[in-house]
C-alpha cells in the first residue's frame, strides 16, 4: 500500500503501481522557496480547490513556471488543517472522474496550510507576516458565497460585521473581517501591491468582495482602527485589485465508492473526514473533467502565468459575460432547479435525474427556453455548446457521485443570483415580458415547496443547511398537503416580494401570483410535485 507522505521522487514505483502521476519537482525544496517568498495564498482549503487551484499551480510548477507554491488557509475549520492537510505533508490526491474511469494526480503545491481567526492568534500572526511579503501577489478565494455575507436578508449588519466594525481588527470574527486585517497589514507594510481573486460561485464575485471588505474598513476608520490612507490603498486598483472571475467544475464531496476504489488500487490514505462543522473532506477530492476558469486579467504585483494552465486571462466585460452565462443561466439554475425537485422527489443522484424524463426536459425548457434568449455571448465559450454538454455529458456522468442534497445547500444565498439576474434581463428589455416565463416560477414555487421540509411523498426531510431556513420556514411550516388554499398569498408573500432574495418584488414583475397558482399545484395531494413538473413540461415545454 502506498502512503501520500511516500517518497515520490526517489521511489516512484508503489505510485505507478496504483495508478497515480506524481509531482516532477521536490516539495521540500518548494517549501523552502515559498517560506522566503510567498507568491500565492488560498483562502478556503476544500473539495474545489483541491481538485482545481492546487491542480492548477501544481501544472505551472511541473513546468517550471513557478517556483513558489501554495499557502492554504482557512478561517472556519480547524480540523480541516489538522484533520485533511498536515497529516499529509499538505499533499492529497486530485481524482478526476471519467466516463470510463478514475484519473489520479498526487498533489503536493500546497507548502503549508494555516487555521487562523481571532481564536487562533498564532495562526493569524503567521499570516500576518505573510502579507507583509513584497513578493505575494495573489490571493485567492473559494469560501462559498455564505462567506462573504455581512448583512442579513433584509439588509441589516449580522452580529458578527457589528463587532467587526467597531472592534479592534485583531479581533475580527467575519472572514472578510479577517480578509481585512490581514490587508490592514501589507498596507502598514509599505502599500505593498496585491490581487485579491475571488474564484467563488457567484456573479460579479470580485465585487462583493471588494465591496465586503470596503465596509469592514470604512468601520475601521471611522472608529479609529485605521487611518484614511487604508482606504485610498483598497480603492487604487494599482495597489489592491479585486478581479472578477467565472469558476466551474462540478466537485461533489468525496465519496465513499472512490474511497474504496482507490484502497483497491493500493493507496492506504483514502478514509473521508466528517468534522464537526459539517465539512465533508478526504485525503483526495473528486471531481468532473470538464472545467472553466476566467479571470480578469488585473495583477497589480504581477502573477503566475496561468494561461499556461488552461485558464483564460481576459477583461472585466468578458469575465462577467462568461460569468453570467454559467452562474444565471446555462448551468447554475439548472443545477439549483435539480437540487429542490431532486430533495422533494427523493433522488440522491443529480445523474439520476439527468436521465428522468420529466426533469431533463425542464432543465432543456430553462436553459434552452428561457435563459438562453437574454445570455450575452462571452465569445470565448460558445454558451448553446456549453448547456449541450451540461445536459448530455457532464449531469448524466454516474461517476460523478453528486447529490442534490449537496447543491441545496444555501439556497436562500442563490436563488437570487440563479433566478433573479434573468429575470432582471427581461424585466429590462422591453420587447420580453417576466409575465410570459413558466420554467422559472415554477422552480421558484418548488424551492417555496421545499421549504415546507415535507417531500412529495408527504415525509418530512432534513432541508440541507441554509442561514436563512429557519427564517424562511416559518412563513410555510403550518401549510398542509391537501389542506386549504385559501392563505397561501398571506404565507408566500413576505418570500415572493423580499427584494433581497430575489433582486425584485415578483409580485411587481408579474410573477407572484403565478408562482403561487404553481405552489398550490405542488400542495394538493401526495405526488403533486412529480405531477406539476409533468403537466407543464407536456403543456408548456418546447424542448
Amino acid at each position: 500500500m502506498v502512503k501520500l507522505t511516500d517518497d515520490y521522487l526517489n521511489n516512484p514505483t508503489p505510485f505507478e503501481e496504483a495508478g497515480v502521476r506524481v509531482p516532477k519537482y521536490a516539495q521540500d525544496k518548494l517549501i523552502e522557496h515559498t517560506n522566503e517568498n510567498p507568491v500565492w495564498v488560498h483562502f478556503g482549503g476544500g473539495n474545489l480547490f483541491r481538485c482545481f487551484h492546487s491542480v492548477i499551480a501544481q501544472d505551472l510548477i511541473n513546468k517550471g513556471e513557478l517556483d513558489s507554491g501554495i499557502i492554504v488557509a482557512d478561517t472556519y475549520d480547524d480540523e480541516v488543517i489538522n484533520e485533511v492537510y498536515k497529516p499529509y505533508n499538505n499533499r492529497f490526491l486530485s481524482v478526476v472522474m471519467k466516463n470510463d474511469g478514475l484519473d489520479k494526480e498526487l498533489v503536493a503545491s500546497v507548502t503549508d496550510s494555516i487555521y487562523a481567526n481571532s481564536k487562533n492568534k498564532a495562526g493569524l500572526e503567521k499570516l500576518k507576516d505573510i502579507f507583509k511579503k513584497p513578493t505575494l501577489q495573489l490571493a485567492t478565494f473559494s469560501i462559498t458565497e455564505k462567506g462573504y455575507a455581512l448583512k442579513d436578508m433584509n439588509g441589516n449588519l449580522t452580529k458578527g460585521a457589528e463587532h467587526d466594525l467597531s472592534n479592534d481588527p485583531d479581533s475580527a470574527v467575519t472572514n472578510m473581517g479577517i480578509i481585512a486585517n490581514l490587508l490592514l497589514s501589507r498596507y502598514k507594510a509599505g502599500k505593498l501591491p496585491i490581487a485579491m481573486v475571488s474564484t467563488d460561485n457567484f456573479s460579479q464575485n470580485g465585487k462583493r468582495l471588494e465591496e465586503a471588505v470596503q465596509l469592514i474598513a470604512n468601520g475601521w476608520v471611522k472608529n479609529g482602527f485605521a487611518d484614511q490612507g487604508f482606504l485610498e490603498y483598497l480603492d487604487d486598483p494599482k495597489q489592491v485589485s479585486f478581479p472578477w472571475s467565472m469558476i466551474d467544475r462540478i466537485t461533489p464531496n468525496p465519496s465513499e465508492k472512490v474511497s474504496k476504489e482507490l484502497v483497491e488500487d493500493g493507496i492506504k490514505d483514502a478514509a473521508i473526514v466528517h468534522t464537526d462543522k459539517h465539512t465533508n473532506i478526504a485525503p483526495f477530492g473528486n471531481t468532473e473533467e470538464t472545467h472553466y476558469l476566467v479571470i480578469e486579467d488585473s495583477f497589480p504585483n504581477g502573477r503566475p502565468k496561468l494561461e499556461d494552465a488552461g485558464v483564460f486571462m481576459t477583461d472585466r466585460e468578458t469575465v462577467n459575460d462568461a460569468d453570467q452565462m454559467k452562474v444565471t443561466a446555462c448551468l447554475n439554475p439548472l443545477h439549483t432547479s435539480l437540487a429542490i425537485f431532486g430533495c422533494l422527489l427523493d433522488f440522491h443522484s443529480i445523474a439520476d435525474e439527468a436521465v428522468d424524463d420529466d426533469l431533463l426536459k425542464m432543465i432543456k425548457n430553462l436553459g434552452y427556453g428561457e435563459d438562453l434568449p437574454v445570455v450575452k455571448d462571452p465569445k470565448i465559450i460558445n454558451p448553446k455548446e456549453f448547456i449541450s454538454t451540461l445536459i448530455t455529458k457532464r449531469l448524466p456522468n454516474k461517476n460523478i457521485p453528486d447529490t442534490p442534497q449537496r447543491i441545496a445547500s444555501d439556497t436562500s444565498q442563490k436563488v437570487g443570483i440563479r433566478y433573479g439576474v434573468t429575470l432582471q434581463h427581461y424585466v429590462d428589455n422591453p420587447k420580453l415580458d417576466p409575465a410570459d416565463l413558466e420554467f422559472i416560477p415554477m422552480i421558484i414555487a418548488g424551492w417555496c415547496r421545499y421549504l415546507m421540509a415535507v417531500d412529495d411523498n408527504g415525509n418530512a426531510f432534513t432541508p440541507s443547511p441554509d442561514p436563512l431556513y429557519d427564517q424562511l420556514h416559518e412563513y410555510v411550516k403550518d401549510i398542509k398537503i391537501g389542506g386549504s388554499e385559501s392563505n397561501i398569498h398571506e404565507k408566500l408573500q413576505p418570500i415572493l416580494s423580499n427584494k433581497s432574495i430575489f433582486g425584485n418584488d415578483l409580485y411587481e414583475i408579474g410573477l407572484g401570483n403565478k408562482i403561487e397558482d404553481y405552489f398550490k399545484q405542488m400542495i394538493t395531494k401526495p405526488g403533486a410535485v412529480r405531477a406539476t413538473i409533468h403537466q407543464t413540461v407536456e403543456e408548456k415545454g418546447k424542448y
